[in-house]
């Protein structure tokens, strides 16, 4: 359901909605499908959180999707140091835990088969168009330096959160860890193709650097039309997070 009072950016039921660039506002007018990407090790997303989100979604947008990073969360890990059986372990149990928190805050807004609105990698590796999107960006990141880059920087970026303070992540830890990004880029890139929507607008509240540079333009590898991505946000104090499952 969509209202006349819904805004393009600025504030809306308690968000800031802001799209990165004018053709990402412009998805955001059609509202015929949202994105939430929503991370598993990040407490940021609370059962509390992850409700308000999709109640604007759904008040918004004709369809709403919970893309979580599930499985390839553990490259993440592996760069840390976990042994892999332990880095996919971990991966695997914090995935279904935020599974869990989704079904929850959609089941509590009277969402039907909620289970069916989440994208983990269960859902997406079986998918051709990502399949295909996700060979394409492989490949590309191989071959295009100014590409490998932007990739590696987002990477960096991600793991200096991680590290321990003043230890920048080495060579080889961006290198493992970076095949994470490429398994959501993706979803950056091209949504509609994934869901089946003519347009879609990936939501979340903090993206790196590079999305900003793909969203411009300024990357070989283009946004498809319809596309969109908006740094979605609360206003106020944020929510008590929940725990992080170790």
């Amino acid at each position: 359901m969509r209202t006349s009072a819904d805004q393009d950016d600025g504030c809306t039921a308690g968000l800031t909605v802001t799209p990165l660039s004018s053709r990402c506002a412009e998805a955001v007018r059609r509202a015929e499908h949202a994105c939430f990407g929503i991370s598993p090790f990040n407490s940021y997303f609370s059962t509390g959180r992850i409700q308000k989100l999709a109640a604007w979604g759904l008040e918004r947008f004709e369809r709403v999707d919970f893309f979580v990073p599930d499985a390839p969360s553990a490259f993440t890990f592996e760069a840390l140091g976990y042994a892999p059986e332990k880095a996919a372990w971990r991966a695997r149990r914090q995935g279904q835990y935020t599974r869990n928190k989704i079904v929850t805050a959609l089941s509590a807004l009277g969402v039907p088969d909620a289970e069916k609105r989440v994208l983990g990698w269960a859902e997406l590796e079986d998918n051709a168009a990502f399949g295909r999107l996700h060979t394409s960006g492989l490949r590309r990141y191989d071959e295009d330096a100014g590409f490998r880059d932007a990739c590696r920087d987002a990477t960096g970026w991600v793991l200096a959160g991680k590290v321990p303070a003043g230890q920048p992540p080495d060579e080889q830890q961006i290198e493992c860890a970076v095949q994470y990004f490429l398994a959501e880029l993706p979803l950056f890139i091209d949504t509609p193709s994934i869901v089946g929507a003519a347009s879609s607008v990936f939501c979340y509240h903090q993206p790196p650097d590079v999305l900003h540079r793909l969203y411009r333009g300024e990357l070989s590898w283009q946004p498809a039309a319809g596309q969109g991505f908006a740094v979605v946000a609360p206003v106020g104090p944020p929510a008590a997070p929940d725990p992080v499952r170790n």
